[in-house]
């Protein structure tokens, strides 16, 4: 129980800042705009369950796609990592602004009539991925799937459960951070909201940095001892 309990944590502390609920609600609300309640429950359930299914397909396919492909996981670490540090940046650097009443005319704009089934088409993309689940998550999943023992069964089988458990609980925050994003947005002021949002993108610059360098330690050991 304690590898089960271990995979959970490492795998709930490095998915939370990738997926960050209140930060891609924010987001998700200013795609959706001014939609009815029902429209908003609706959307959060059906992104949640997406959301476990592509991370779940990505746990059990990600390593046998690696091997089809050639390529190794430090390659792999070091791209994300790249990747995440370059996205936590421009996070870093944006200017602050308010995009609330602007963005939601123009949604009402962009979605006249059948507001439901326009935005019922933007499930997976882009309300699933890259908004809730982007690359990062892909690169962390693979990273996570490649270090659970594969011998004994047992030991598999519970480092995935506490895999799985993880990315159930952080899904079902997405649904209650969306389905009442406009309920958060009216609590938390633009400023407020601004801060948490450059806090958590220093968290996933240093995250990025992180897992770039934990592939490119193999990689430069590999050059400097070959063999």
């Amino acid at each position: 129980m304690m590898l089960l309990w271990d995979y959970f944590v490492l795998s709930f502390s490095a998915l939370l800042p990738l997926i960050n609920p209140l930060g891609s609600a924010l987001i998700f609300l200013s795609l959706v705009g001014p939609a009815p309640n029902p429209i908003y429950h609706s959307l959060a359930r059906r992104i949640a369950i997406n959301t476990v299914l592509f991370l779940v397909a990505i746990d059990l396919v990600g390593s046998a796609l690696l091997r089809f492909f050639g390529i190794s996981l430090p390659i792999v670490q070091v791209s994300g990592g790249l990747v995440i540090a370059t996205i936590a940046w421009s996070m870093l650097n944006q200017e602050s602004t308010d995009p609330s009443q602007e963005k939601m005319q123009a949604a009402a704009q962009v979605h006249p009539g059948d507001v439901a089934e326009n935005l019922r088409q933007k499930i997976f993309y882009p309300f699933t991925f890259p908004i809730t689940a982007g690359p990062g998550c892909i690169v962390v999943m693979l990273t996570l799937a490649a270090h659970t023992p594969q011998r004994p069964i047992k030991d598999n089988l519970l480092a995935h459960a506490g895999l799985l458990i993880a990315i159930l609980i952080l899904c079902l925050s997405v649904y209650f951070s969306y389905a009442y994003a406009p309920r958060i947005a009216n609590r938390i002021s633009p400023s407020t909201a601004h801060g948490i949002l450059r806090v958590i993108a220093f968290i996933l610059l240093c995250i990025g940095v992180q897992i770039a360098w934990n592939g490119l330690v193999p990689l430069l050991s590999s050059v400097i001892h070959p063999g």
